[in-house]
């Protein structure tokens, strides 16, 4: 804020101690730092201030966006639930006669999963299983 170098701030000091004097130094710098902590106090309580108010505006901006926003959605499904009341003998006889099913919306629908078959099992995938022993006769003899 205020640009003071080391040469201006020694300029300062030694002024100070020629007019006020070595004796009084002291009080005089116990004011001074009073004085400087009331107006920083005052310039905190008005950027606070100064804050919040910019933080209402903007709420009240968001607020009037999302409420043209929810109007919008709201007349976009009014014109969709008038449209759908104003023809529903017309879509009833079309899905008697040629659909089964819900009926059509304005929505894109999701296509459906495909449901995973198990794999076909293959004479390659099935373990060599040792075939079962010839028959025998009593005697052992195959």
């Amino acid at each position: 804020m205020f640009d003071i170098g080391a040469l201006e701030l020694l300029v300062i000091v030694i002024v100070a101690v020629l007019v006020i004097g070595p004796k009084d130094m002291p009080l005089a710098m116990r004011t001074a730092g009073r004085w400087i902590g009331k107006v920083r106090k005052v310039s905190s309580h008005f950027r606070t201030g100064i804050d919040a108010m910019v933080r209402e505006a903007e709420l009240e901006d968001m607020e009037k966006k999302w409420k043209e926003r929810n109007e919008e959605i709201m007349r976009a499904t009014s014109l969709s639930d008038e449209s759908k009341a104003e023809t529903p003998s017309a879509s009833a006889e079309a899905a008697d006669t040629t659909m089964s099913g819900p009926p059509p919306t304005d929505k894109p629908t999701p296509a459906e999963p495909k449901k995973a078959s198990p794999p076909k099992s293959t004479s390659a995938d099935q373990p060599d299983l040792p075939l079962a022993p010839p028959p025998t006769d009593a005697a052992g003899k195959a």
